[in-house]
């Protein structure tokens, strides 16, 4: 653990993403540089030769001042000015080339290097100036990039146009004389993705816009820029980004984003471009010439313009080619378009940046032997649901064209599509991307942010590790979502804003909305639904609190970025969760029935509500998109619209009359309508470290009130009361008298009465057996349930350690197995291990179910495995990928979650300890379960076992 802290202890020190900069201060100092003052205020300068997406940033940036201080300050080529904003790129600027050749400005720490800034106060650089404020890029991007900085620095977040994040108004700003920043991407293609984008961005567009133009682009491409991205794969479904408006490549290459097109259009052509001019089949090897011409076309399109070329070939509306796994094909295409760029340009092909994406098949036919020339980059793909499925070998890593990692924040596809709201948690992005960074997959990040609308918080995150991903470890992420909620909301209520945010993420996290349905929450097991019920009602007075509280300015930005997406996911679960008790209750006969389905209306209504406020802000500024029909899944594609659901209904008879039900927690079946046949209802069997208090339910099938009476056979058997009025139903908890129970097993029975002849019997069994089980985990109710994150960690070294992960899983905390890059665990080395103290009053061979991220097996051969040992015993090694089957990986990424059962045997009662050895990195653990025999069925588990201290 010492190497852990230490490590934790580094990173730690690194800047943290987000705050505001040190070198900024609203209070005047005689040696500050005034931006703005009470007196006075900066004169902007930038040369007449900058290049325009430079000049638009310095433009922004008056904008930006102004909206902060209320003061326009004056941009141009005039140096006299007793405080001067130099703002330009090396080699386009004449007043930087003069400070750097008369020494006053040292920009080696920025020269010849990708898209660096620096950020430094000047005393005296010009004739009357007497100090400078130099922002100088080492490109144009370096200089977009520096002059952003600022404008984030002094309070305008880079959501303030897509979000309507207000600025904070300051009289005044200031620059610490001793100020000084130099900063550079360590990811060089950082980018977005618009996709899936019908029906909510494309009739949002088409209604702001008319249709996917510069004017709707220029918005985007802002937002990259200030959250210093520099990549972008636009909008395609039905779009084609250079077709449709020619003046939006011109636009990007001016404001500096460099385009690219999707892993399956090729050559800078859009996939609907060939719909509209194509001739013939999108078949290679039957219509060669039309594409290659096709392909030629879009060359010669993008010759002046910052373009990164996507290579190889799919089939039409990114389906596989109908000549399937033809690898023979595929490298003639490849060389024919690579020839294509020999022709178009005269640099030496291996500097014009390619891509070939590795996508879903086309990983396949890489496994399988087809390569690509050096200097094309990999791009290896997520499976769709977040888990990177393959990173570079140490082999691999030499290749000059590096590798980089296609990622998902939205799909459309099996076994269910994504598409409506943020699901992702930031430690999940994380914990995948960290690995990615440490496999040097570093040369494009890319992301699949849907409408992007909804994806605010994710795309934030991601865009941000990208630039820096030394910047976030384990415990930095964590902060992330407070730091965030800070710069859109002020910091008085962050750290509430913050708990809003990771509670629904976490919970769509557990299962994405569009996946849950009625039975996915066990309503009678564990209490398990109404947990998440009480959860996200927490958050939502938590919400309700926050929002009262804001000031009316944040409103509108509060609503779009946390309060609809927390009270929209609580309105989806608890439709369910109505829609489950709807049922239940009808199966039972229960005159509730009808009352549960007026629930499922209501919380159906009330997500159509949700919808409604959202397209009703600023006067209609956002209608259209929440419009993504998102309920009444029935297989992976969306339904036409939100489907309200079936419900159950009763009708009770005409004269009021009483009738009595008896129901008991765990079970489905009642009295005296599905008792089975000769035997009585049970309660779940009661022990001395389980659950402490169990309930009958006691309910009316009719409307009119009855009385009841309840009894127990022995005195050991407790009751909330023995008697009571029945309008709809009252539950009765039992629970057990332990001091009066001598140890062993016992069973009694508590006889219930109303209406009817006889009554209901229900049988209650509870096991008293005391022993010294302090400092131990204790078998109770038929299971030990651990959390990975409550283990001892003991033998963690400098080339591999387990190391915990907050805010990631089920539970909000797991604990991964990392390691050095290309670390291979040798057979007699000590590995590090997790270690739980358990006490069973069980022995025999008994289930272990570990339940760990749904990650893959990111190293070609090796799978992902861990090692399971008990108390001294040899570990025996588990690959967790041990089934490949699609079956095994669609449940596990709709559960978010992957199953593995192995055995265990406890060849005596007493204390044991369960230890988890760890074989390779990427392992991520977050659950374990022994099942002695008492498990029930529920999606979350079983709360964490009670640990005798």
């Amino acid at each position: 653990m010492k190497f852990l802290s230490v490590m934790l202890a580094l990173t730690g020190l690194l800047t943290a993403p987000l705050s505001a900069a040190d070198w900024l201060t609203e209070q005047p100092d005689a040696s500050a540089f005034t931006l703005v003052g009470a007196n006075s205020q900066a004169r902007l300068y930038i040369d007449k030769e900058a290049l325009p997406g430079v000049q638009r940033a310095a433009h922004n940036l008056v904008s930006d001042i102004a909206k902060v201080t209320g003061k326009t300050l004056l941009l141009g080529q005039q140096t006299q000015s007793e405080q001067l904003v130099i703002i330009g790129s090396l080699g386009h600027s004449a007043v930087l080339d003069r400070l750097i050749a008369e020494g006053k400005l040292d920009v080696s720490a920025i020269e010849g290097r990708w898209e660096a800034y620096q950020i430094k106060t000047l005393q005296q650089p010009l004739p009357g100036v007497k100090q400078a404020l130099v922002i100088a890029g080492s490109d144009k991007r370096g200089a977009i990039y520096g002059v952003y900085s600022l404008s984030e620095a002094i309070g305008v977040s880079p959501w303030y146009w897509w979000a309507d994040v207000p600025v904070k108004r300051k009289s005044s700003l200031y620059v610490q004389a001793s100020a000084a920043m130099v900063d550079a991407p360590k990811v060089k293609y950082r980018g977005i993705f618009l996709n899936d984008e019908a029906p909510a961005l494309t009739n949002w567009v088409k209604e702001k816009f008319g249709d996917y133009n510069a004017q709707f682009y220029v918005h985007v491409f802002e937002l990259l820029l200030r959250l210093k991205a520099n990549y972008m794969w636009p909008a395609m479904w039905n779009n084609a980004f250079a077709d449709d408006d020619p003046s939006n490549a011109l636009l990007a290459d001016e404001m500096g984003i460099v385009m690219g097109t999707s892993h399956h259009e090729p050559m800078m052509r859009a996939d609907k471009e060939w719909n509209r001019y194509g001739e013939g089949p999108w078949e290679y090897s039957t219509n060669r010439d039309n594409i290659y011409r096709f392909w030629q076309q879009g060359a010669q399109r993008h010759k002046q313009l910052e373009s990164l070329f996507t290579l190889g070939m799919r089939g039409q509306e990114d389906e596989p080619m109908s000549e399937g796994e033809n690898i023979g094909l595929l490298e003639q295409i490849v060389a024919d378009q690579r020839q294509i760029l020999s022709d178009t340009f005269t640099d030496d092909i291996r500097q014009v940046p390619q891509v070939w994406a590795l996508y879903k098949e086309v990983q396949g036919f890489y496994e399988r032997g087809m390569r690509v020339p050096d200097d094309v980059t990999l791009l290896w793909a997520d499976d769709n649901f977040g888990n990177i499925r393959r990173l570079p070998t140490a082999e691999e890593r030499k290749r000059s064209g590096g590798a980089g990692v296609y990622y998902h924040f939205d799909y459309v596809g099996g076994p269910r599509s994504y598409r409506w709201i943020n699901t992702v948690p930031i430690a999940k992005i994380w914990e995948q991307m960290h690995l990615a960074w440490q496999y040097q997959a570093d040369r494009i990040w890319i992301v699949n942010v849907g409408d992007l609308k909804p994806m605010e918080l994710p795309t934030d995150f991601f865009l941000r590790m990208a630039w820096n991903p030394t910047a976030f470890s384990a415990a930095t992420q964590a902060a992330f979502s407070k730091q965030w909620a800070s710069q859109q909301f002020g910091p008085e209520y962050a750290a509430d804003i913050a708990r809003i945010l990771d509670g629904y993420i976490r919970h769509n996290g557990r299962r994405k909305p569009e996946a849950v349905e009625a039975d996915t929450y066990s309503i009678l097991h564990y209490n398990e639904a109404g947990r998440v019920s009480t959860e996200l009602k927490a958050l939502a007075e938590l919400n309700q609190q926050v929002e009262k509280a804001l000031p009316p300015v944040y409103q509108d930005s509060y609503f779009q970025l946390v309060a609809y997406p927390l009270l929209a996911t609580q309105a989806v679960f608890e439709l369910n969760h109505n829609l489950a008790l709807n049922r239940l209750h009808g199966k039972q006969g229960r005159v509730t029935t009808n009352d549960y389905a007026n629930q499922v209306r209501y919380w159906f209504n009330r997500d159509q509500q949700l919808s409604g406020q959202y397209h009703q802000l600023a006067d209609g500024r956002w209608k259209h998109m929440m419009s993504q029909p998102h309920i009444g899944y029935t297989y992976w594609r969306n339904p036409p619209a939100n489907l309200m659901p079936v419900v159950s209904t009763y009708a009770p008879a005409a004269e009021p009359v009483a009738d009595m039900g008896v129901a008991v927690q765990g079970s489905e079946l009642s009295w005296p309508l599905n008792e089975p046949l000769g035997q009585d209802l049970a309660l779940p069997d009661f022990t001395l470290y389980g659950q402490q208090q169990r309930y009958i339910e006691i309910f009316n099938k009719q409307l009119k009130p009855f009385t009841f009476n309840a009894a127990t056979s022995a005195p050991w058997i407790r009751l909330s009361q023995t008697t009571g009025d029945v309008n709809q139903q009252q539950r009765i908890w039992v629970s057990i008298d332990w001091q009066g129970l001598s140890e062993g097993t016992h069973q009694g029975w508590v006889h219930v009465q109303g209406t009817g002849w006889g009554g209901a019997r229900i049988l209650v069994k509870a096991s008293k057996t005391p022993q010294a089980v302090k400092g131990n985990f204790v078998e109770a109710d038929g299971y030990i349930s651990l959390q990975a994150s409550d283990a001892t960690i003991y033998g963690n070294h400098a080339r591999a350690w387990w190391a915990p992960i907050p805010g990631h899983g089920y539970a909000g905390q797991s604990v991964s197995a990392s390691a050095h890059a290309d670390y291979v665990w040798q057979k007699d080395e000590p590995a590090p291990y997790l270690e739980f103290p358990l006490y069973l009053f069980s022995q025999g061979q008994f289930d272990l179910h570990l339940w760990l991220a749904p990650s893959l097996g990111f190293v070609p051969g090796r799978g992902l495995r861990l090692a399971v040992g008990l108390d001294d015993q040899v570990p025996q090694t588990l690959d967790i990928l041990s089934d490949s089957s699609q079956q095994a990986w669609q449940q596990s990424v709709l559960d978010g979650l992957r199953k593995v059962t192995t055995r265990i045997h406890m060849t005596q009662a007493g204390q044991h300890k369960l230890r988890l050895y760890l074989r390779d990195p990427g392992v991520v653990l977050q659950k374990l379960i022994v099942d002695t025999g008492g498990l029930q069925p529920s999606y979350l588990g079983p709360p964490a076992s009670l640990y005798i201290r």
